[in-house]
């Protein structure tokens, strides 16, 4: 390789480095923040737009509508997760837009996953009923991440909690309940002292609720977009 083939070569490796490292930056400002204000003090999120698109549009709505303002943290599960954003402080649930549509394996694909300070959204047993309510883990919960499904149909081998399965169709694998897991779209970027605070709190009945709610009630002052 002669120097002139070298000094392009050389000079195009420099340009592909800064583009990356501009976009890197371009990614990193774009993600939204939301503040949350509590009676047990405040913490930010941030919220990825293009791993969760839907959720996270759902997500934002919600904050925009005030949605969230005057809710309480009505599940606190010490090393597992804090949940809210559904119910009032008399324990009133508020009411909700339709449900978003489950993106757990898309997000999951991008790298996010239920470690420790990720937003992720609550649900029933019902893999597409995600509304408004959502929860932060406190510590890794794997068992929440959705399950990838290998390629084919039917699919050739798959291994789910110790059993084998072969030639399944693959609907069968993508539709099944307890396969999808929960869609993470967000995580804790300052503020995280105020949430392991939360999941220390002693909790008992409280409502509707036998269990896991805290005995002195943490409201959410405000969720605002700060970004």
């Amino acid at each position: 390789m002669n120097s002139n083939h070298f000094s392009l070569l050389r000079r195009a490796l420099v340009a592909g480095v800064a583009v990356a490292a501009i976009a890197g930056q371009s990614w990193a400002q774009s993600a939204p923040r939301v503040k949350f204000v509590t009676t047990a003090g405040d913490f930010v999120v941030e919220v990825y737009p293009d791993k969760a698109p839907k959720t996270v549009e759902n997500f934002l709505q919600y904050v925009k509508d005030k949605h969230y303002d005057g809710t309480i943290f009505h599940r606190v599960i010490n090393d597992f997760m804090v949940q809210g954003g559904g119910f009032s402080t008399t324990y009133e649930e508020k009411k909700t837009r339709s449900a978003v549509p489950h993106e757990g394996r898309e997000a999951l694909a991008k790298g996010l996953k239920n470690v420790v300070g990720t937003l992720a959204m609550a649900r029933t047993n019902d893999p597409q009923s995600a509304t408004a309510q959502f929860f932060i883990n406190i510590k890794d919960n794997a068992f929440l991440d959705p399950t990838l499904i290998p390629p084919g149909d039917p699919v050739p081998k798959f291994e789910y909690q110790g059993r084998v399965y072969e030639n399944t169709p693959r609907a069968s694998l993508i539709n099944a309940p307890q396969l999808f897991g929960y869609t993470v779209f967000g995580k804790v970027v300052s503020g995280m002292d105020i949430v392991n605070k939360i999941k220390m709190l002693p909790t008992g009945a409280g409502g509707p609720f036998p269990s896991d709610v805290p005995k002195t009630p943490i409201v959410i002052t405000s969720a605002t977009l700060v970004k």
